[in-house]
């Protein structure tokens, strides 16, 4: 509030060019769709692309067979009751693939003297994970269940490389190629 007009236009003067810089990468983004929630939609799972179908039945479940998502439910839910469905069934999947994958990071990392902290399962935005020095917990997108397993080992070890490593400088990213050699390509699927 109290800098002067002239620091500020300074100020994005000095920054124009990288300002232009991000508009431009932002603009060049495709729009993100809304998850169709209709007979055929498309969820992904590990890597691979599922078809929601129906199938009439007593018991509310989901499955995947064959290319499909097929929910089993007495009849066909609401879109809201549907997403809740799906939503849900992600977080348990989510749950349990993230338990048996961050205790196959950490045994493979045994050797760096560092502590497996908890680990919890976000719906987040703008991170695939982070590491809190103050909490000292690791906390994961829901969404790296539906990437390719690699990409999910990859965010694990660079958030336990983080517990030894604070920066992103090369000591950082020597830690993350003993552990995943292929990081880079891990990144480059994360980032589309």
């Amino acid at each position: 509030m109290r800098t002067s007009i002239k620091a500020i236009r300074a100020f994005v003067t000095l920054r124009a060019e990288w300002v232009l810089k991000v508009w431009r990468k932002l603009d060049a983004k495709p729009a993100q769709q809304r998850q169709s929630y209709g007979r055929g939609a498309v969820f992904m799972f590990q890597g691979a692309a599922y078809n929601l179908e129906f199938t009439e039945g007593p018991r509310r479940s989901l499955q995947l067979h064959e290319g499909l998502m097929i929910l089993i439910t007495p009849e066909i839910p609401s879109e809201d009751n549907l997403r809740r469905m799906i939503d849900s069934w992600y977080r348990k999947q989510g749950i349990k693939i993230v338990k048996e994958r961050s205790v196959a990071c950490y045994s493979m990392m045994l050797g760096e003297g560092i502590p497996l902290p908890p680990i919890t399962i976000r719906t987040m935005k703008t991170r695939w994970g982070s590491y809190s020095y103050h909490t000292k917990r690791i906390a994961l997108a829901l969404n790296l269940i539906k990437m390719p397993p690699g990409c999910l080992d990859y965010v694990i070890i660079h958030e336990l490389c983080h517990i030894k490593v604070r920066h992103h400088g090369p000591d950082f990213w020597q830690m993350v190629s003993r552990y995943c050699p292929d990081f880079q390509k891990m990144r480059s699927l994360l980032k589309q």
